[in-house]
């Protein structure tokens, strides 16, 4: 049972402090990027994490209350969802054009067709185009 503990707990703190590296903020991680504090916990199981813990992460509690959630909130783009975009409402618009234009022609083609038939049935001679 203690030589599965060995193994466990260093892995258990390396997920622990990994996925701490990857929330927090980039302005929040000390001394190092926070793309270095990834491969020191990575590559050293034992030791990295416990050198993130101890100096990696400024650990007070964020200015004005900040969340990560509203750290990430202040980093996203103007436009969140597609269908707030124009210039994506607009190239939709420009789509559904083209799609109307080719489906007319279609429909078109099929009457044409269709009074080919009519007159076929009704041994009239074909209108040549």
């Amino acid at each position: 049972m203690l030589r599965v503990l060995l193994y466990v707990v260093p892995l258990a703190l390396t997920i622990f402090a990994f996925i701490d590296c990857l929330n927090t903020p980039e302005d929040e991680a000390k001394h190092l990027p926070k793309v270095a504090w990834v491969f020191i916990i990575l590559l050293f199981w034992v030791v990295g994490p416990i050198v993130w813990l101890a100096a990696g992460k400024d650990r007070r509690p964020p200015a004005n209350g900040r969340t990560p959630s509203e750290w990430h909130r202040n980093q996203r783009l103007d436009y969140v969802a597609p269908d707030d975009n124009p210039a994506f409402l607009k190239s939709l618009a420009e789509e559904n054009k083209k799609d109307e234009d080719l489906l007319k022609n279609w429909e078109a083609d099929l009457r044409r067709r269709e009074e080919e038939l009519r007159r076929k049935e009704n041994g009239e001679e074909p209108k040549s185009s």
